[in-house]
C-alpha cells in the first residue's frame, strides 16, 4: 500500500504495489436554505479509477451517477471518482485519477495533470507538487494504525488512548507521534471525530500528512475517525482558485460517506 510513506515507509511498501477570499479557510457548512433543499436530486457523473496494490492491478469500476444536495451550477462542474477499493471523492470534471491500495488502506488521487503511476511505488517519490485531491483511508486494525495514531495525536484528543497504545508497541519511536495540532493549521471541529482543516501555503500541517507537498497554495480538507477499528479517512485538496467554491461539497461528501460506513 502506498499510504503515507514517512517513518514507516518500508513497512508499508511491503504490503503495497507489486502494487479566495471569504470563508474558504473555515470550510463552514451553512444551514440548508430553501434553494439548497431543492437541489437534493442533482446528480454528478461517476468516473471509475484504475488501481494497483497487493492483489495486483484492478480495472476502473463502473457505477451510477451520484445524487448530491448542492446547487446545479456546482454539480455541473463536479464528478464522483471511485476506484475498486476505498472511498470515492468529488472533484472537478475532466481530471485524471488512480488509486493504490494494500492491507493498511487505500489512497485515491485525482489530478488535472496526468498521473505517472510508475512513480507511486518509488521510495524517492515525495508526492504531488501541483493541484491534486487525495482521499485516503487508513485501517486502524492493521499496519495503517501507525498513520491513524499520528493524526489522532495531532487533532483527536478523544481517541488519545488509541495513539498511546500504538506508541506503547515500541515499533516506532514516540517522537514520531507528537501531540497537539500543527501551529499553522486552521481547524474547525464538527464533532470529536471530525475536523476540517486548512494548511496554509508553504507550511507543514495536516494537509501535508499525505502525498500532497507544500507549495505556494493552501491545502484544504477534512480528517475523520470512523468505523469499529478506529479507521482514518482524510481528504486533502489543493485546487485552482476558481474551483475553491467546490471544496465544501468535497468535504461534505467525505463526511457523509464516513458517517454511512460507521453506521453499518
Amino acid at each position: 500500500m502506498i499510504a503515507r510513506m514517512k517513518a514507516s515507509q518500508v513497512l508499508i511498501l511491503s504490503f503495497v504495489l507489486f502494487a479566495a477570499a471569504g470563508g474558504r479557510t473555515q470550510l463552514a457548512h451553512a444551514a440548508p436554505s430553501a434553494s439548497t433543499a431543492q437541489t437534493a436530486g442533482v446528480s454528478v457523473p461517476f468516473v471509475g479509477c484504475a488501481s494497483d496494490g497487493m492483489a495486483g492491478p484492478q480495472a476502473a469500476p463502473t457505477g451510477q451517477s451520484l445524487a448530491i444536495a448542492i446547487p446545479p451550477a456546482l454539480a455541473q462542474r463536479l464528478a464522483y471518482y471511485k476506484a475498486e477499493y476505498g472511498p470515492g471523492a468529488l472533484a472537478p470534471r475532466g481530471w485524471n485519477c488512480f488509486s493504490t491500495y494494500g492491507s493498511d488502506g487505500s489512497n485515491l488521487f485525482v489530478s488535472p495533470d496526468p498521473i505517472d503511476t510508475s512513480q507511486l511505488d518509488s521510495l524517492s517519490w515525495k508526492g504531488f507538487t501541483g493541484q491534486v485531491i487525495e482521499v485516503s483511508e487508513m485501517d486502524g486494525g492493521t499496519s495503517g494504525r501507525f498513520e491513524v495514531a499520528k493524526v489522532i495525536a495531532r487533532v483527536f484528543p478523544a481517541y488519545k488512548t488509541f495513539a498511546q497504545n500504538v506508541i506503547a508497541e515500541g515499533i516506532e519511536p514516540a517522537s514520531d507521534f507528537p501531540f497537539g495540532p500543527y501551529p499553522g493549521d486552521k481547524l474547525t471541529y464538527r464533532g470529536n471525530n471530525v475536523v476540517e482543516f486548512e494548511t496554509p501555503a508553504n507550511t507543514q500541517g495536516l494537509g501535508t500528512d499525505s502525498f500532497v507537498q507544500a507549495n505556494a497554495s493552501a491545502i484544504d480538507g477534512v480528517a475523520i475517525i470512523a468505523g469499529a477499528d478506529t479507521d482514518l479517512v482524510q481528504l486533502s485538496a489543493r485546487v485552482p482558485a476558481n474551483d475553491s467554491d467546490l471544496i465544501p461539497a468535497m468535504v461534505g461528501q467525505a463526511e457523509k460517506e464516513a458517517a454511512a460506513d460507521t453506521a453499518q
